[in-house]
């Protein structure tokens, strides 16, 4: 039997940590976040149009003409040596009032030892997926802009192999005067091309949400997102807590329809915010939190920082510096770490 344990940790952590419910879906990789500044801000942020070309990959709303010459290189390290990341470019064509991206993400699951049903060993073999994107987006009017990704996938384990085409629209609404932004996100909208052992799977739909405020006194700006719009129910059953063993013999109790319903309600939102400090707002703290990643990867009777996130990010003159932790479970997380450049500063010297 082949066994790759430490793969299947990280792929069933990561579902959770992408808000994928139940893991029935493939190509879950492709809702990892692309940059540090995303994993420091509770691994999701799809309203804040800025020159950070990383977050194209998520919403290709956001794409603008302030990303034009910009090319960003981002790293993640995860459990059991698991390794992922992304770089990409945007560009802005004037004569068409469009701005464009592309990029390429990755994931490594490094090389794992195959055996067969006995145990005898079979040599090595590896683990990987990555997406290339390509996308755009188009003022429609002054406060309006619609974007879209196209996204192909590739992934491979083993001897098994896949491929898909995947699909985002976006729309985001920009307020200036009361600096707030508004989004609506399709995402991941497609099929697979090749499926693995000629049975398809579906891709990880999803509809989101968001908003953000940029604070009028204090340099600060925060973010709400209601994730899975298209899926209610959160939920799972969990048989350790219904377990008598586990509750030192007794049975636990049933939690009242309050406390049902608005822990799955929450299990919704995930909450970030920005301190965006200096004249030029050249250094910035970063936090946020996940409920569902909370809810989902804590331990029983155990404190735990799951679901919390944190970082920071500081530009020079010729080069911008991202920090990212994402805190997974009491195993560990993840943390990332990114550079952008602007190729039109080494072109004036």
């Amino acid at each position: 039997m082949i066994k790759f344990l430490p793969a299947v940790f990280f792929i069933l952590t990561f579902q959770l940590n992408a808000q994928i419910i139940g893991g029935s879906h493939v190509f879950n990789f492709i809702n990892s976040p692309s940059s540090p500044r995303i994993t420091a801000l509770g691994s999701n942020l799809i309203t804040v149009a800025d020159d950070d070309v990383a977050q194209s990959f998520a919403n290709p709303a956001l794409i603008n003409p302030t990303m034009s010459g910009k090319i960003a290189f981002n790293y993640g390290f995860h459990l059991a040596s698991i390794k992922d990341g992304y770089f990409g470019y945007g560009q802005h064509i004037k004569k068409w009032d469009a701005s464009f991206h592309t990029g390429f993400q990755f994931i490594n699951y490094q090389n794992f030892q195959g055996t067969d049903e006995i145990g005898n060993s079979t040599g090595e073999f590896s683990a990987s997926e990555f997406a290339w994107v390509v996308g755009a987006s188009k003022p429609i009017y002054e406060k309006l802009t619609l974007g879209t990704n196209m996204k192909f996938i590739s992934s491979s384990f083993e001897t098994y192999a896949s491929t898909g085409l995947s699909f985002d629209a976006a729309a985001l609404y920009q307020d200036t005067a009361k600096r707030m932004t508004l989004t609506l996100l399709f995402k991941n909208m497609g099929t697979q091309l090749t499926s693995y052992r000629g049975i398809k799977e579906s891709l990880p739909f999803e509809i989101q949400a968001g908003f953000s405020k940029r604070l009028a006194h204090l340099p600060f700006r925060y973010s709400i997102i209601y994730q899975h719009l298209n899926n209610w129910n959160l939920t799972y059953d969990n048989p350790n807590e219904e377990s008598a063993i586990l509750n030192f013999g007794t049975e636990p109790e049933e939690d009242s329809a309050f406390k049902i319903l608005s822990n799955n309600f929450f299990r919704h939102f995930i909450f970030n915010g920005e301190f965006l400090l200096g004249k030029k707002e050249n250094f910035k703290l970063r936090f946020g939190y996940n409920h569902l990643l909370h809810r989902n990867l804590s331990v029983k009777n155990f404190n735990s920082f799951a679901g919390f996130s944190f970082g920071f990010g500081f530009k020079t003159r010729w080069a911008k510096f991202d920090f990212g932790r994402q805190v997974y479970h009491l195993a560990g997380g993840v943390t990332s770490m990114g550079l952008t450049v602007n190729l039109a500063d080494f072109k004036k010297k």
